[in-house]
C-alpha cells in the first residue's frame, strides 16, 4: 500500500501541470464526492449519506475547492493514518476502492501550489478570490451569479498564480455564459488579453460578445497595437506582461493569422484593419526611432503584419481585387526576403503563401468567363466578354512578370491562352503534328504573297488570319530561318576553299583565272564591296532593329531590359551592325583611292602610288592587324554565333526541347556564379606563376610564364590538359625555383581540374535535377511567356516585310496624332470641368457606366471568394483533431453538471421547506388526538 501511495504521488507531480486545466469528468467527480462522504459517515459513526443535495449552500464541486478540504481532514487524521494500510483495513474493501484513487487525488493536489517565480505570497488571491476564478474556469455558473450578485467586495480583476483573471480563464474554456456574466461588470480590466486569447482559439461567439463590450466601441483599440504609447495605460485593453502574444499583435492580425474568416469578416465590420509597414528603407521618425530603440521587435513587428496582410482569409475579406492584391504583396514579399537576409525564409514563405491563394482561386473556376475574370481584372465595359476581342489579360502579364510558375502553368490558364493562340483559325488545333508543318512549311514559302495580301487588306480574312497569334509566331520563325539560311549561303563560295592565299592579289592568278581585266583596278575594291546575299542579310538586320525599336517604345526601356532575350538580340544586331559599319568605312576609303588611280593614272605598271593607295593593292598578309575589313570579319563572325543561338528563343514551343533550353540557360546562370570563383584562383596563380619565371625569359625550354600573355595561355590550356609539365623546367639550373614551380603548378592543377570543375558539374547536375523534377510547371511557364509575346497587338508582318508601312500602321499613326492634339486642346477645358463637378461633389468616374464596368467583375470575384471560403472551412473542419472536440465536450460536461447540482439544491430546499411545513401542520393535529388517551394509560 505505501508503494501504491509512492506511485501515485510520482505520478501525481507528473500529470500536475497537464492535468491542471482539464476538468474532471462527472463520474470521477461523483466517485471522489461519495468516497468523502463516506469516510465522514465512519468517523462521525453516522450511517453515509449518498445525496449530493444535502450539502449547505455555499458549498461549491469545485476541483480546487475540494482539493482544499481534502488537505484539511487528512491532517486532521495523519499522514500516516491517511495512508496506512491500519487506516484502510479498517473499512471493507469497497471502501478501501474508493479512497485508494482518492488518495492519489490527494498527492497530485498536494503538489499544485503557485510557482515562486510566479506568484508572491503578498499578491495571492484570498479565499474568495481563489473560488471566484475557480468558478470562472470550470464553468461554475451559479456559483459565480452568486459570487457576483452577494459578495459586494469581490474583485473581479484577482489573477491566479499565472497571472491570468476571471475573463482570460472563462475565455479558454470556451464559458460563453460565464464570459458574458464577467462581462457585466463595468470594472473588468483586460478585455483586449480576452479577445486576443478567443480569437487565437477560434470561439467566434465568445469573440463577438466580447466585441460587444464598450470598449471596443472605438475602432482604434482593434487596430492599435499594444505596444503604441497610447495603448499601455489603456484599462481595458492588455496585459502589460504580454505573456501570450506580442505587443505588435493586434486582434485583427491575429484573426488573419489563424485563418479564421468569421472573425476576420466581424473585425473588418467593426472597422478594423491591419495598417501596411512601411518601405524598408524608409527614413520616417516612427522607423528610424523603432530601429534604434529595438531592431528585433521592428523587425517582427513588420513580419508579423505581412503575415496578416498574406493570410487568405484578411486577403479574400479585406480587398475589391484580391487577385491584384496578392500578386502585389507576392512581389513585395519575394523582394524583402532578398533584402532582410536573416528573415528570407519568413518572407518567402509568405510569398509562396500568396501565390498559392492565387492558385487556389483559379482552381475554383467552373467557366471562361471566371477565367477571364482572373486573368484580365477589371475590364472597360460590361459588354467587352460578348465583343469578339481579345482579353487584355493583365493580371496574367503581373503574373509572368512576378513569376508566379503554378499560377500560369495552371491547367485552367494554359487552356485559356491555347484558344488564344489558334485564335481565327478555327480546327487547327485538333489537327495533327503532321498537318501543322504542312502549314508552317507552306508559310514559309508563301510569305512574300501573305504580305502583300496583308498590305492590301489588313482587315480582310486573310489578315485577321495573318494577325493570330499561332500565324505570327509561323511567320516570325520562318522569317528568322530564313535569315540564317542567307547567313550560310553568304558562305558557300568558300566551302571548298578560296581561289586567292592571304600573299596573293588578283594580279598574281594567270590570265585565264583573272577576276577582272581592268589594270587600274585595285585589289581591295575586288573584296570590299557587298554581294547580294550580304546586302538581303543587311535588309534583314534593318528589319529586326526597326521591330526592336518598335518593342523599346512600347514596353519602355525597363520593362525591354527586363527580359534576357532582349540582350541576346541587341549585343546581336549591335555586333552586326558595327561589322557592316566597318565594311562601309573601308569601302568608302577604297572607293576614294580607286577614283584617285582613275584620275592621275592609266596603268599600274611600273606606277609609285602614294603609300595610302599603295596599302589598297596589297595582299591580305600584308594588312595592317586594326584594319576595318579584318574587324568587320571578326565581328561578323561573332554576329553568326549569336544568330544561331538566337534560335533557342524558339524551342520552349515544344515540349521536348523547351525543358532541355530551359536547363541550358539555368546552367548558364551558374557557369556565371561559378566564374566568379574561377578567376580568382586563376588570377592569383596567374600573377604567382608570372612573377616567379618573368626574369628568365630565354632560359626555359619554352615562353610558359615569362610573360602574362604566355602565363594565361597555359594556366588556360591546363585546365584541358593541354599544357606540359616542362612548362616550369628552367634551363640554368636554379631548382629552388623549379621546385616552387612544381608545387604551384600542381597545386592549381589539383584546385582548378579536381576540385572547381567538379563542384561546376555539381552546380549544373544539381540545377538540370531541379528543372527536371518540376519540367512540367517550368516548361508550360516558359511556352506561355513565348506565346504571351505574340498575343500583343502589332508586329503582324516579319522581317524584312516591316520595313514598308502598311496602310494600317499609316492609319494608327494619324489617330495617334490626332489624339495627342484633341488631348492637347481639350486639357485646359477638362480641369474646368473637373473642377465644376468637384464643387458639385460629383467624381468624375462617378457616372453610370463606371459603376457597370465593375459590377461584372465584382460579382465574379465574390462567387469566387465565396468558394474559396467555403472551401478553406471545409479543409479545416477535416484536418481539426479530435482532442480539442473532446475537451470542449468534457467543458460542457462539467458546466451541465454545475447547473444540475444547483437545480437539485434547489428543489431539495424546496422539498425540505415543504416537508418542515408538513410536519408543522400534522403536529397539532397529532397532539389532540393523543390527550385523551393518556389518562388510561397512569
Amino acid at each position: 500500500m505505501h508503494s501504491f501511495s509512492r506511485t501515485q504521488r510520482n505520478r501525481g507531480g507528473r500529470e500536475t501541470e497537464r492535468k491542471r486545466d482539464i476538468p474532471q469528468t462527472l463520474e470521477y467527480s461523483v466517485l471522489k464526492q461519495d468516497a468523502l462522504l463516506l469516510i465522514t459517515s465512519r468517523m462521525n459513526n453516522r450511517p453515509p449519506v449518498v445525496h449530493h443535495n444535502s450539502r449547505p449552500a455555499g458549498y461549491t464541486d469545485s476541483p480546487r475547492v475540494r482539493s482544499r478540504d481534502n488537505l484539511l481532514m487528512y491532517d486532521d487524521f495523519g499522514e500516516e493514518n491517511c495512508c496506512s494500510g491500519r487506516f484502510l483495513s479498517s473499512h471493507s474493501s469497497s471502501e478501501r476502492q474508493l479512497m485508494a484513487p482518492l488518495s492519489a487525488v490527494k498527492r497530485r493536489q498536494a503538489l499544485r501550489g503557485p510557482a515562486y517565480m510566479f506568484s508572491a505570497p503578498s499578491i495571492s488571491p484570498s479565499e474568495v478570490e481563489q473560488r471566484f476564478l475557480e468558478a470562472a474556469e470550470y464553468g461554475n455558473i451559479p456559483e459565480l451569479r452568486r459570487m457576483l450578485l452577494h459578495v459586494s467586495d469581490l474583485n473581479v480583476n484577482a489573477v491566479d498564480y499565472m497571472g491570468q483573471n476571471a475573463l482570460q480563464l472563462a475565455v479558454a474554456n470556451e464559458h460563453l455564459e460565464v464570459t458574458e456574466l464577467l462581462l457585466g461588470r463595468a470594472d473588468l480590466a483586460r478585455v483586449g488579453d480576452a479577445l486576443l486569447l478567443a480569437i487565437s482559439k477560434g470561439y467566434v461567439r465568445i469573440t463577438e460578445a466580447l466585441l460587444c463590450h464598450p470598449a471596443f466601441r472605438d475602432a482604434h483599440r482593434l487596430t492599435a497595437s499594444p505596444a503604441q504609447a497610447e495603448m499601455l495605460d489603456d484599462f481595458y485593453a492588455y496585459d502589460e506582461d504580454g505573456t501570450r502574444f506580442s505587443h505588435d499583435v493586434t486582434p485583427v492580425i491575429l484573426a488573419a493569422h489563424c485563418q479564421e474568416y468569421e472573425i476576420v469578416h466581424t473585425l473588418l465590420s467593426k472597422g478594423a484593419r491591419i495598417d501596411p509597414p512601411h518601405d524598408y528603407f524608409c527614413g520616417c521618425d516612427s522607423c528610424n526611432y523603432q530601429q534604434q530603440f529595438d531592431s528585433f521587435s521592428h523587425s517582427r513587428s513588420r513580419i508579423n503584419a505581412y503575415r496578416g496582410l498574406a493570410s487568405p482569409a484578411y486577403l479574400s475579406l479585406s480587398n475589391e481585387d484580391p487577385v491584384l492584391a496578392a500578386l502585389e504583396l507576392s512581389n513585395e514579399l519575394a523582394m524583402l526576403a532578398n533584402i532582410e537576409k536573416e528573415f528570407k525564409n519568413d518572407y518567402c514563405c509568405l510569398s509562396s503563401q500568396c501565390k498559392n491563394y492565387v492558385v487556389g482561386l483559379l482552381d475554383l473556376c467552373r467557366s471562361t468567363e471566371e477565367v477571364d475574370a482572373i486573368l484580365s481584372g477589371e475590364t472597360d465595359s460590361e459588354d467587352s466578354y460578348d465583343l469578339p476581342g481579345r482579353p487584355s489579360l493583365t493580371r496574367l502579364k503581373l503574373a509572368i512578370k512576378y513569376e508566379l510558375k503554378k499560377f500560369v502553368a495552371h491547367p485552367n490558364c494554359q487552356q485559356q491562352l491555347l484558344s488564344i493562340w489558334y485564335e481565327n483559325m478555327p480546327g487547327l488545333r485538333q489537327q495533327t503534328t503532321a498537318v501543322k508543318l504542312l502549314v508552317v512549311l507552306a508559310v514559309a514559302i508563301g510569305l512574300p504573297g501573305l504580305a502583300v495580301a496583308y498590305w492590301i487588306a489588313p482587315c480582310s480574312r486573310m489578315g485577321k488570319v495573318m494577325r493570330s497569334p499561332f500565324m505570327k509566331f509561323v511567320a516570325h520563325a520562318s522569317s528568322f530561318t530564313i535569315f540564317l539560311g542567307l547567313l550560310i549561303l553568304n558562305a558557300a563560295d568558300r566551302f571548298a576553299g578560296t581561289i586567292l592565299l592571304p600573299n596573293m592579289t588578283h594580279h598574281h592568278l594567270p590570265e585565264g583565272v583573272n577576276l577582272n581585266s581592268d589594270p587600274l583596278l585595285l585589289y581591295r575594291i575586288t573584296t570590299t564591296p557587298f554581294t547580294w546575299m550580304e546586302i538581303f542579310i543587311i535588309s534583314w538586320v534593318i528589319g529586326m532593329i526597326w521591330a526592336e525599336v518598335k518593342e523599346i517604345w512600347s514596353l519602355g526601356p525597363g520593362e525591354y531590359l527586363v527580359e534576357p532575350w532582349n540582350f541576346l538580340d541587341f549585343g546581336m544586331l549591335a555586333i552586326f551592325l558595327a561589322s557592316f559599319s566597318c565594311r562601309f568605312s573601308i569601302l568608302r576609303h577604297a572607293d576614294l583611292a580607286q577614283t584617285y588611280v582613275h584620275t592621275h593614272y592609266t596603268t599600274l605598271i611600273n606606277v609609285t602610288l602614294p603609300p595610302e593607295i599603295h596599302y589598297f593593292t596589297l595582299a591580305r598578309i600584308y594588312w595592317l592587324p586594326s584594319d576595318p575589313q579584318l574587324v568587320s570579319e571578326g565581328l561578323y563572325a561573332v554576329a553568326v554565333v549569336l544568330s544561331f543561338s538566337r534560335i533557342a528563343y524558339i524551342l520552349p514551343a515544344n515540349e521536348s526541347f523547351g525543358p532541355l533550353q530551359i536547363s541550358l540557360g539555368r546552367t548558364v546562370k551558374d557557369i556565371f556564379k561559378f566564374m566568379v570563383i574561377f578567376i580568382l584562383v586563376f588570377l592569383a596563380f596567374m600573377i604567382g606563376m608570372f612573377n616567379l619565371y618573368s626574369h628568365y625569359l630565354g632560359a626555359k625550354q619554352n615562353d610558359a610564364f615569362t610573360t602574362l600573355e604566355e602565363s594565361f595561355k597555359t594556366l588556360f590550356w591546363a585546365i584541358f590538359g593541354l599544357s606540359e609539365v616542362k612548362s616550369v623546367v628552367i634551363n640554368n639550373g636554379h631548382k629552388f625555383i623549379e621546385n616552387i614551380g612544381y608545387v604551384l603548378y600542381g597545386v592549381y592543377n589539383v584546385t582548378m581540374v579536381i576540385v572547381l570543375l567538379n563542384m561546376l558539374i555539381a552546380m549544373i547536375n544539381s540545377s538540370f535535377q531541379e528543372i527536371e523534377d518540376d519540367a512540367d510547371v517550368e516548361w508550360k511557364f516558359a511556352r506561355a511567356k513565348l506565346w504571351f509575346s505574340y498575343f500583343e497587338e502589332g508586329r503582324t508582318l516579319p522581317v524584312p516585310f516591316n520595313l514598308v508601312p502598311s496602310p494600317k500602321s499609316m492609319l494608327g499613326l494619324a489617330t495617334a496624332i490626332k489624339s495627342l492634339l484633341l488631348q492637347y486642346v481639350a486639357r485646359h477645358s477638362e480641369e474646368k470641368t473637373e473642377t465644376q463637378l468637384n464643387q458639385l461633389g460629383v467624381g468624375k468616374n462617378s457616372g453610370f457606366g463606371a459603376s457597370i464596368s465593375s459590377s461584372r467583375y465584382q460579382m465574379i470575384m465574390k462567387r469566387l471568394i465565396k468558394r474559396y471560403i467555403i472551401k478553406a472551412q471545409a479543409d479545416k473542419e477535416s484536418d481539426e483533431i479530435t482532442e480539442g472536440e473532446l475537451k470542449e465536450i468534457k467543458q460542457d460536461i462539467s458546466s451541465l453538471r454545475y447547473e444540475l447540482l444547483e437545480e437539485k439544491s434547489q428543489n431539495l430546499e424546496t422539498l425540505d421547506g415543504l416537508l418542515r411545513r408538513l410536519g408543522e401542520i400534522t403536529t397539532p393535529s397529532a397532539a389532540s388526538v393523543a390527550l385523551p388517551v393518556a389518562p388510561t394509560y397512569i
